[in-house]
């Protein structure tokens, strides 16, 4: 089973995730602080982290900053509603993903599985891929081309690159910075409608047959590639 350290200076809500994600057989550790969480990552390894920003000891930034100096292991956000700022920057710095409070025992415990679905993909040099497969869509990095349900679509190469860079990171949220310096270059980072028309343009283009994923917008945030999950909300 998967070691999942739950980090929140909440008691309630640590047992209530605890509860939730041992219920879905995950071992789970808990710790109160900053300073205790960076104690356990260290002793025992786990498989993902799940962290409060709003610790009191040391910043949840912080945390997130120290953590992915040491490690790659999967960090899900915890945060306050309306603190997107905060959000943008843990994820710069190298957090997978955010669940913003209040949230839903089910949703966490999808974001949880999707962060352990793709760990190993994640090890890997990315470089050294030639094709990605992601649903039924495959997408050929060498010869610049990609296939939905074995049929080629046609991509500009904007297109092409947007769509490379989410299928890159499948489930997980990518923000509207990262896109736009991976996509456009390192000059931009604020033209976010370009983001909005070329997801538009991808959406269409990759069409809505049964397990062609998706481009969610996470408003304000950045945009993410996602397949069908509602079989995993048990």
């Amino acid at each position: 089973m998967s070691l999942v350290l739950v980090v929140d200076d909440d008691a309630s809500i640590r047992k209530t995730v605890a509860a939730g994600l041992k219920a879905r057989h995950f071992d789970v550790e808990v710790a109160s602080n900053g300073s205790e969480a960076l104690r356990i990552l260290q002793e025992l390894n786990p498989a993902v982290v799940v962290l409060d920003l709003g610790l009191p000891d040391i910043d949840g930034i912080d945390v997130v900053r120290t953590v992915r100096e040491q490690s790659r292991v999967p960090i899900i956000v915890l945060s306050a509603d309306g603190s997107e700022s905060r959000k943008v920057l843990a994820l710069e710095l190298g957090a997978d993903d955010y669940v913003t409070k209040p949230f839903s025992i089910v949703e966490l415990v999808a974001r949880v599985r999707v962060s352990l679905r793709h760990q190993s993909l994640d090890s890997l040099e990315e470089t050294a891929l030639r094709e990605i497969h992601t649903g039924n869509i495959r997408i050929d990095l060498t010869e610049h081309r990609c296939w939905v349900d074995g049929e080629q679509i046609d991509l500009t190469p904007k297109e092409f690159n947007m769509l490379v860079v989410l299928a890159r990171r499948p489930g997980k949220l990518v923000p509207h910075r990262v896109l736009l310096q991976e996509v456009w270059g390192p000059g931009y980072q604020r033209e976010t409608q370009y983001l909005r028309v070329y997801a538009s343009h991808l959406r269409r283009k990759l069409g809505d047959k049964a397990g062609t994923p998706d481009i969610k917008a996470d408003s304000g945030v950045g945009y993410r590639l996602v397949l069908d999950t509602s079989s995993d909300d048990e």
